[in-house]
């Protein structure tokens, strides 16, 4: 009686065991998979003890802080070296904008006096003459001379002969102005000394008009400067009355030689 109850559980065990057999197969398998490398063989993992090391060195709670030295320059500064040769110079920068007016100075001493001057030279030399009376002209040459004395400094101009004489050598202005006569012609000269130096001329019109000439001219100690009518060519002449004065001659001193 215990064989076959013996052959009973043999067999309901062997049933059981294959069919746990069947479910336990897959963890069986997955057991026996083969073991694959994820590392290289410079990356094995290290032991407990280094894995703590490493953790404990790279979180900052647990870091050892370094050591700094600290070197004092003044220690290794060394003596002060000679002075270097000059550079070359920069390019000059742009001018700047003028400044204020600065005060004025203090006045300077009383210069010494300068030596006389000479008696007999003028500084001032000016003369202004007219003529009242009307004239032709003749077969020759001939002066104008004037009448009328409005300004004669220093009798410079002689109102005999008509000229004016230099005393003061240096830069003159002259002036000459005369009334023109209908139907005839004017043709005056300004002379220095014996050379003709201008001309005041006007053509033969039915209207009588005022005709000027002006030049300055550089005069010598002794020159001589006056006004001529040119000789009949032609009717030449000039108007004048009594009662007005048409024809005028100025001249004056700009700036002597020597001052």
């Amino acid at each position: 009686m215990c064989a076959p109850f013996l052959v009973l559980l043999l067999s309901s065990s062997l049933h059981a065991g294959a069919m746990w057999g069947e479910k336990a197969s897959p963890r069986k398998e997955a057991q026996k998979a083969p073991c694959m490398r994820c590392c290289g063989p410079a990356e094995q993992p290290g032991s407990i003890t280094s894995s703590r090391y490493i953790r404990m060195t790279s979180d900052s709670t647990y870091a050892t802080p370094r050591v700094r030295p600290t070197i004092d320059i003044t220690i290794l500064k060394g003596a002060k070296g000679d002075m270097g040769s000059k550079g070359i110079s920069g390019p000059d920068g742009k001018a700047g904008e003028p400044g204020l007016r600065g005060l004025n100075g203090r006045k300077g001493q009383k210069g010494q006096a300068g030596p006389p001057g000479h008696a007999c030279k003028q500084h001032y030399v000016a003369f202004s003459v007219g003529r009242s009376k009307p004239l032709h002209s003749s077969d020759y040459y001939q002066h104008v001379t004037f009448d009328t004395e409005f300004v004669n400094l220093y009798k410079h101009f002689n109102m005999f002969t008509g000229k004016f004489f230099c005393y003061v050598p240096g830069i003159y202005f002259f002036n000459l102005n005369v009334h023109t006569w209908n139907y005839k012609e004017t043709y005056l000269h300004i002379m220095q000394n014996d050379r003709e130096v201008a001309i005041l001329y006007s053509q033969p019109s039915e209207r009588s008009i005022m005709q000027s000439q002006s030049l300055m001219l550089d005069l010598q100690e002794g020159d001589a400067v006056w006004v001529r009518m040119f000789k009949r060519e032609r009717e030449n002449a000039i108007y004048s009355e009594e009662s007005d004065v048409y024809i005028t001659f100025n001249g004056h001193l700009i700036k002597p030689a020597v001052e």
